[in-house]
């Protein structure tokens, strides 16, 4: 008889049906995990790399670009020899793959399509009165 072990160990928790479990932990070279100043030498390279990539990526965010990106490729940088952004990275995805399972349910979309549909009757309606209201002209001078 097997035994079923359903609580989150180090590694969080156990993988859901039909998913792999991908092994936690450095992907580093073998021969750079052989010797412990190597590895924290790499380790402290990756660490300095991720962190520039987010940092990009934060800046990006009220500038043009794509930020949100940058950030995720960043902390998939960091998922490489870091644990800790692994299960950050299985976490989001696992959310993301749930907010895509509810945005596909035929109740939510229909709803977000009427919420949608109502707001761009609302904006239309505010950009005619203002168009009736005031015409082409913006409501501040520039000289």
């Amino acid at each position: 008889m097997a035994v079923r072990n359903d609580n989150p160990g180090p590694e969080g928790p156990a993988p859901a049906a039909g998913e792999t479990p991908a092994a936690l932990g450095s992907k580093a070279p073998q021969f750079i995990r052989r010797s412990r100043p190597l590895h924290l030498s790499w380790q402290v390279a990756i660490f300095l790399i991720g962190l520039a990539v987010v940092g990009l990526g934060v800046v990006m965010l009220p500038l043009p670009g794509p930020g949100w990106v940058v950030i995720f490729l960043g902390m998939g940088i960091w998922a490489t020899e870091f644990v800790w952004a692994q299960l950050v990275l299985r976490w989001t995805r696992r959310k993301v793959t749930e907010a895509a399972q509810r945005a596909l349910d035929p109740k939510v979309r229909r709803r977000n399509i009427i919420i949608t549909a109502v707001g761009v009757v609302i904006i239309a309606g505010l950009g005619g009165w203002y168009l009736w209201r005031y015409g082409l002209t913006m409501p501040w001078k520039l000289r």
